[in-house]
């Protein structure tokens, strides 16, 4: 599957096999677990994030990846965000340094 993730001027085609959003859940699990203890996004601690913070915050992850050229990160986190947000499209990140503002497409 492809996610597109539009980072400023920059497009990423990032290509993640199929068989890893069912491989990588147990991964993806804890990451889950993690984020429910609570995260500070951008300024703002959220005690609890809800699934589309969650995005966010893998979101965030995405972009850190993509700065430094982790590719298998990058590619995890991207089946993250296509696992746990069925018919997104592309994703949209802020280089603001607010990961709030990060969106996503939908179909």
């Amino acid at each position: 599957m492809i996610l597109n993730v539009h980072a400023g001027e920059q497009t990423y085609s990032i290509d993640v096999p199929e068989h890893l959003l069912n491989d990588a859940e147990e991964f993806f699990a804890r990451m889950d677990e993690d984020m429910s203890r609570g995260y500070q996004m951008s300024r703002t601690w959220v005690d609890s994030p809800d699934v589309y913070m969650r995005c966010q915050i893998v979101a965030d992850k995405l972009l850190t990846a993509l700065e430094s050229h982790n590719e298998s990160l990058g590619i995890m986190m991207s089946a993250y965000l296509l696992k746990r947000m069925p018919g997104i499209r592309a994703v949209h990140l802020n280089l603001e340094g607010d990961m709030t503002e990060h969106d996503f497409d939908l179909a």
